[in-house]
Order: C-alpha cells, then structure tokens, then sequence
C-alpha cells in the first residue's frame, strides 16, 4: 500500500460582501455620533443605546422615539488591552469597556484611554474624545477618557 502524501497548504480569502441600509435608528445613532451627540431608542421606560429597532425582550417593534444621553457615562465593566495590534482603536495600552451614558438604561462597548490600567476601575466617570474630522461612523468617537 502506498504511504498517503499530505497537499500542500492552500491559503483562502472568505469574504461576505453585502450592503445593509442603516434605515432610521441606526442612521441616526450614526449622524449624532457625527454631530457629537450620543442617541438611544426608547423602549417603555428605558433608553438603550446604541439604539435599536426592536424590543430586545419581546422582539416587538419599538415606535422609534429617539432621545438624546450622555455625553459622560459610567464604566460599568471593563477588561484590559496591555498591547494593542494595528487592528485595535488605540495603539497604546486602553481598556475596552461598557460604557453605561448619562440617561441611558443601558451600555455600549468603546475603548477608554485611561492612561493605565492603575487609573481604570468600575464606576469611574468618563467623557468621550471625538476624532476633528467626523463622517458618521463608530470611530467619529475616538474613545472615552476619564472625566
């Protein structure tokens, strides 16, 4: 019987192209972050944000009242990035955190620049650092940083 010879390793590119219209709440979540303002979907009496479209509970529809928090927040959690790659959003050491805004119900993931992971802690207060030139996307906010 012949001994088997392994195939020489193939690399492969998987890609998933597609287009998502962002439609009216996540339009504009996007055109506040542009303006510097921060907006959540009010779902009967709590503010989510990033907004959504539907109830995360229910999955009903929501009727797409839109109301503007922050812009300072709370860190509700947070874990530590001690070496940034090219691909993170700060190139020196940050935390990743939930950032819970001033009215909101519930918290988003952002970086925070805290300097060092000795001056992050749960509950500090943080404000964010938007980027001079804003077009409409996530990173138009840069990150958070302590207030």
């Amino acid at each position: 019987m012949a001994k088997a010879t392994a195939a020489p390793p193939v690399d492969y590119t998987v890609e998933f192209p597609y287009t998502r219209s962002l439609g009216p709440v996540v339009g504009a979540f996007l055109t506040g972050l542009r303006d510097q303002k921060f907006v959540g979907a009010k779902a009967g009496d709590r503010v989510l944000v990033p907004p959504v479209e539907h109830d995360p509970d229910t999955g009903k529809a929501l009727d797409g009242e839109l109301v503007e928090v922050g812009p300072g927040g709370v860190v509700t959690s947070w874990c530590w990035v001690g070496e940034p790659t090219v691909k993170h959003p700060l190139q020196q050491p940050f935390a990743f955190a939930l950032v819970q805004l001033d009215g909101a119900t519930t918290s988003m993931v952002h970086a925070v620049d805290a300097g060092s992971i000795d001056s992050m802690e749960t509950g500090m207060r943080v404000k964010p650092r938007w980027k001079s030139e804003r077009v409409g996307h996530i990173t138009d906010l840069e990150c958070f940083e302590p207030a």
